[in-house]
């Protein structure tokens, strides 16, 4: 049925027909002598009506009213139907307004939040979606083929097909090499958030705001929406959160900038995996951990205690992002990136995967719609380690992280190794869609050296040209010069077509993706991307990329991807916890002892009587023109107000060792055991509900 307007239809509106009373009159005798001019009179109206009136009610009025009415009425989590009295229909008695156009597909007009216009481009079927009255709705749509954020996304027969967006919100020195180029010592970001800190004259840690604001805008979204992509994958570090004691990280800051990434997702159909990319004392001691050199989770004196507290850091973003509001949108969330089980203890990983999938249930609750796929890094194990781990878990999934680059260097083209990715993943991906369930690459990239400006990480050198100054064991002597596959400007149509096959055998054969990653920056040296093969756009940009990732299905000759049947509660179909306790035994939350360490009862712990620090929802406001209450609702920032425990700090009177310490430094006198007899147990106490508010392998 289509909507009505007071604007445009003709007759049937009372100002049209009071003006039409007004021009004949009531006496015959009167039109007769006017006869003439009245005729010229009501042509020039029809005229009139014809230019002005019927194009605004066919090109603004009608068109977004019918948006609001269909897109809207199915929306997701926000306040979806809309009505009469809200502005996109009639009201009796009222002044029509001139609604904004909130919806539309190939050619449509699209405002950003900068206020720039673009027409929108995406060839293969997309739809936007943003209304500022209702900021909520989930009707957008990447492409034709993809679920809309409204609309149930089946894993296992829907493909996830994404991307990362690394290197923002948790910064890597290969991805924004301008910024580490800057402070020629730097080699993470504890580094260079000191740096920064330390060079007022440039605007201290204000820079990082600065990087946080440009090396990823609303356009990217936009973008990878068009080329065909419906997933994204973004790190996020703990700091988003809150610093202590001294960590240099910017606080507080890129979590408004993560809220920025779910508008834009939600505007342009994207899902968001959620990844946890840093935990307290480094869980794998490389940089995109946020400090290199040591690792303190899990491992060392204060392993126990970084591992309490990065639980906790787990619950507050669980907590925020099972919210209706967003939990169409951040549909996956990766509990903790690649940490190294070879340090901590494979049981002790398995031990904190149970912590925490308890902890974001509890949060969450059980079943489809209630949170977030909790994603599971593989910890390198390999995927058929994980083979029956947590039977009748809730929506879990295994993340795997497949490279080449890092192992032997090739002497000889890529081109010889273009069915690599098929013989080397594809039957171990099938293998573990049947074994444990949901599995998918969060990363991978399509080098096959390990070429790339500061790619080891700064001042590390490279295998491929025998400089690498962690081959402590001489396994990789000199193989030539990376200028060849660094130099991507000199690559000839050939070389691209056959980066362009390995890529899309590794989509083919990995079959639900993230690429790592979506962009890569500028070195300030040459004033161009020095790691070419990490960076989607680029390579979509210069033909080594596929416009359209579909077009990697068969790339590896498969005539069997995995087309089985998934468990209930894989998919959210149990209402309840199928956990059962036979599930866990043995692999219980918090651990008995910890590597390099000892005993847990022995080592410092952190107890739950800090007052939590919920993450703030974005600041919302209604039009002037709308009917809805301003400001909007954005939700609390705590989905269960029964997860009420306190945040996990020191104990008083305690003394602690540095969190980001060597792990083998002793004990602190006051926290050995003889002086913690009189200190209450570490576990979990209930107090007043919080106040809203690679290395790669």
């Amino acid at each position: 049925m289509e909507p009505t307007s007071t604007v445009g239809s003709g007759t049937g509106s009372p100002r049209f027909l009071s003006d039409k009373a007004a021009m004949y009159g009531t006496s015959p005798h009167a039109a007769s002598r006017r006869k003439w001019w009245v005729w010229g009179g009501i042509a020039a109206l029809i005229a009139l009506i014809i230019v002005v009136v019927v194009p605004v009610y066919f090109g603004v009025i009608k068109k977004s009213s019918s948006n609001r009415v269909a897109s809207g009425s199915s929306s997701g989590s926000g306040s979806g139907s809309s009505s009469d009295s809200d502005g996109s229909g009639s009201s009796s008695g009222s002044t029509p307004v001139t609604a904004a156009v909130v919806t539309g597909g190939q050619g449509s007009k699209v405002t950003m939040d900068d206020g720039s216009q673009f027409t929108f481009d995406n060839s293969y079927g997309g739809t936007w979606y943003y209304d500022a009255d209702d900021p909520f709705n989930n009707g957008a749509r990447p492409q034709s083929w993809s679920p809309a954020l409204n609309e149930t996304f089946h894993y296992g027969s829907d493909r996830i097909r994404g991307v990362n967006i690394g290197g923002w919100l948790v910064t890597e020195p290969f991805i924004a090499p301008a910024l580490y180029q800057k402070y020629p010592n730097v080699i993470d970001e504890w580094g260079l958030s000191e740096a920064m800190r330390a060079d007022t004259a440039n605007g201290g840690i204000s820079q990082m705001e600065d990087h946080y604001k440009t090396f990823i805008t609303e356009a990217d979204f936009y973008q990878i929406a068009a080329a065909g992509l419906n997933y994204i994958r973004i790190p996020l570090g703990f700091w988003a959160i809150e610093t202590r004691d001294g960590e240099p990280f910017l606080a507080n800051t890129s979590w408004q900038y993560f809220l920025k990434a779910i508008k834009w997702a939600r505007k342009y159909g994207l899902r968001i995996n959620l990844d946890f990319h840093t935990a307290t004392g480094s869980q794998n001691g490389w940089n995109h951990s946020g400090r290199l050199g040591t690792m303190s989770f899990l491992n060392g004196t204060m392993g126990y205690a970084n591992a309490q507290r990065t639980l906790d850091y787990i619950r507050i973003i669980a907590e925020f992002i099972s919210q209706p509001e967003y939990s169409d949108v951040v549909t996956m969330f990766g509990i903790l990136n690649e940490p190294r089980a070879i340090y901590t203890s494979n049981e002790n990983i398995q031990r904190f995967y149970v912590g925490a999938y308890d902890a974001v249930r509890l949060a969450s609750g059980i079943g489809a719609g209630k949170g977030p796929i909790i994603s599971l890094h593989d910890a390198f194990n390999g995927l058929p380690w994980w083979k029956g781990f947590l039977p009748g878990a809730d929506r879990i999934a295994l993340d795997y992280h497949p490279y080449v680059a890092f192992n032997n260097q090739p002497s000889d083209s890529i081109a010889n190794h273009l069915k690599q990715p098929c013989t080397t993943w594809g039957s171990i991906m099938n293998t573990s869609w049947s074994d444990f369930g949901v599995t998918g690459a969060g990363e991978f990239s399509n080098a096959i050296t390990d070429c790339g400006t500061y790619l080891n990480g700064v001042g590390q050198g490279s295998r491929y040209e025998g400089d690498y100054i962690y081959d402590f064991n001489n396994e990789f002597s000199r193989v030539g010069s990376c200028d060849t596959y660094i130099q991507w400007q000199n690559w000839d149509d050939d070389y691209k077509a056959a980066v362009k096959s390995f890529t899309m055998a590794s989509m083919d054969a990995l079959q639900n993706w993230f690429f790592w990653t979506w962009k890569v920056g500028n070195s300030s040296t040459s004033g161009t991307v020095e790691s070419p093969n990490w960076s989607y756009s680029l390579g979509l940009q210069e033909g080594w990329i596929p416009t359209d990732p579909r077009d990697a299905v068969g790339q590896c000759g498969n005539t069997a991807p995995w087309t089985g049947t998934l468990d209930a509660s894989a998919t959210g179909g149990a209402t309840a916890s199928t956990l059962g306790a036979a599930a866990t035994d043995g692999i219980e939350w918090p651990p008995t002892t910890i590597t390099h360490a000892g005993p847990v009862t022995e080592l410092p712990f952190y107890t739950a009587t800090g007052s939590v620090p919920t993450l703030t929802a974005p600041a919302l406001t209604a039009t002037a023109s709308s009917a809805k209450s301003s400001p909007i609702n954005a939700g609390s920032g705590w989905n269960n107000p029964q997860d009420n425990a306190g945040l996990m700090v020191p104990v008083n009177g305690c003394q602690y060792n540095d969190a980001w310490l060597e792990s083998a430094e002793p004990t602190p006198a006051i926290c050995t055991p003889a002086a913690k007899r009189g200190l209450t147990a570490p576990k979990p106490i209930i107090t007043a509900p919080p106040t809203p508010r690679g290395y790669r392998l």
